[in-house]
């Protein structure tokens, strides 16, 4: 089933999406009940109610959803809460006008509609405030120690104190030098060495040990950790393992080829590639049809701003490290890599883009051309993104298992550009690379709708874009 997994962010996510559903249909058969009370059945005498109700609720979770209710990172705090609810009943009451006046058969009354809305508001802060509350009570939360004291450890232990309402508690590291008790290395300190682990596991209700030893022949307490795992019940979980599923990343600096090799996933079936390629065929000769109109009106806006060429055609390297010509939009000026040769696309104001290329690729429409790509069957519709054989080469030679994300086909978009965005340096380009390699590992159509709903997201709100 490694082929369907969901990151525990998103399977904790899709329940919150689930109940918040569920508490907007209980409110609105509430409200019919309150707003047509003296009928003996209000559903019934409601023409329609069931294809309404189905609108409104997709309605609303989108919006909710695309005001972050549905993120990994929890709201900061209840005002945040009820500014981000408030913010996505305002966006569904917009949406929803505008739909009742194109379609009115779907229109609900507007009696009902002041019922439901302030109802369903006010039982869903209430409710979303008790969870997040609950995700904080000591019944639900794991105790965690680290096992190890080095970068490895350094780093959970950073993401696990970043990261809010994840369900884990950091009670510090153990390692194997006492000189180091005592000691802190991030925030928590080192509470003990090998010898304590027993005792700090009995102590401390440790329901998780994270081992995230750099090295580990001859040191690591394999007596200790096999005994508190079959008579105490603790989860032991390598660092790398961890970090997945804490983060939606894979560390690349401190990941073992054996981790690689014998770790679920990156299974990449005849079924799911074949399936994947269909998919992607008939979802880019559909989307052609609405993008060749707007690839036209931006053609001729490029020739007016800045002249020709239109497209801007650039090697880039593909699956199994295959050279294809990526087809894009131009935008920038003609000459703009003439005297410097391949540069880092700039993070803030890159002086080579023209006017019109500073709104194509923030609403990137210069993307639509890939579609053509997508249909010859050189990219897909998620991957990692294609990148240029000068950077390809530097970045192999810098960075651990780069040339790992070659295996699958490069994507127009992607989970490293969802959660991270473009990347202009070696370091950035590291960091994607922990999303590419979740990809890789997790690939299946349902992460890739995700991912393509999300991308969604960050065009509707201009995030990424350089």
């Amino acid at each position: 089933m490694s082929g369907f997994f969901l990151p525990t962010p998103s399977l904790r996510n899709l329940t919150c999406a689930l109940v918040d559903g569920l508490i907007v249909l209980s409110c609105l058969l509430l409200a019919l009940w309150l707003r047509f009370s003296t009928q003996t059945d209000p559903i019934a005498g409601y023409e329609g109610v069931y294809s309404k109700m189905a609108v409104i609720l997709l309605v609303m979770l989108l919006c909710l959803y695309y005001n972050d209710l549905y993120a990994d990172v929890a709201p900061r705090n209840r005002l945040d809460l009820v500014r981000r609810l408030a913010s996505g009943f305002v966006t569904a009451g917009f949406f929803l006008v505008l739909l009742y006046y194109a379609f009115p058969y779907f229109t609900l009354g507007r009696g009902l509609f002041l019922i439901h809305f302030p109802l369903s508001l006010a039982v869903l802060i209430v409710w979303r405030g008790l969870y997040y509350q609950a995700l904080r009570h000591d019944a639900l939360v794991e105790n965690v120690v680290i096992l190890g004291t080095g970068q490895a450890a350094k780093e959970i232990a950073l993401e696990m104190l970043q990261r809010k309402h994840e369900g884990y508690r950091i009670l510090g590291f153990v390692g194997d030098d006492p000189s180091l008790v005592g000691q802190r290395l991030v925030n928590p300190s080192v509470i003990g060495t090998f010898e304590d682990l027993p005792q700090l596991i009995e102590r401390n209700g440790v329901s998780t040990v994270v081992v995230a030893l750099e090295d580990r022949r001859g040191k690591l307490p394999l007596a200790d950790l096999l005994r508190c795992r079959l008579e105490k019940g603790v989860r032991v979980e390598e660092a790398s393992s961890f970090y997945e599923t804490l983060t939606g990343q894979i560390p690349v600096r401190s990941l073992r080829p054996s981790w690689l090799i014998f770790s679920r996933g990156f299974s990449k079936s005849r079924l799911l590639l074949n399936s994947k390629r269909v998919i992607d065929f008939f979802a880019a000769l559909i989307g052609l049809i609405p993008s060749l109109p707007v690839m036209a009106v931006a053609a001729v806006l490029i020739w007016l701003d800045s002249g020709r060429p239109i497209l801007y055609r650039q090697e880039r390297v593909g699956e199994k490290g295959k050279p294809f010509v990526l087809n894009k939009l131009r935008t920038m000026k003609p000459d703009a890599e003439e005297g410097t040769g391949p540069v880092w696309a700039a993070a803030n104001g890159d002086p080579r883009v023209t006017r019109v290329g500073r709104f194509l690729r923030n609403t990137r429409i210069d993307e639509l051309p890939q579609l053509f790509n997508v249909l010859k069957g050189e990219m897909s519709f998620v991957g990692p993104r294609p990148e240029r054989p000068a950077f390809v080469e530097t970045l192999q030679d810098k960075i651990p298992y780069y040339n790992e994300r070659h295996s699958v086909k490069p994507g127009v978009t992607g989970w490293a550009q969802v959660k991270f965005g473009y990347g202009s340096s070696v370091e950035e380009a590291e960091a994607k690379l922990r999303y590419e390699l979740y990809y890789i590992k997790h690939m299946n159509p349902l992460l890739d709708l995700m991912i393509l709903v999300d991308t969604a997201k960050v065009i509707l709100f201009g995030r990424g874009a350089r």
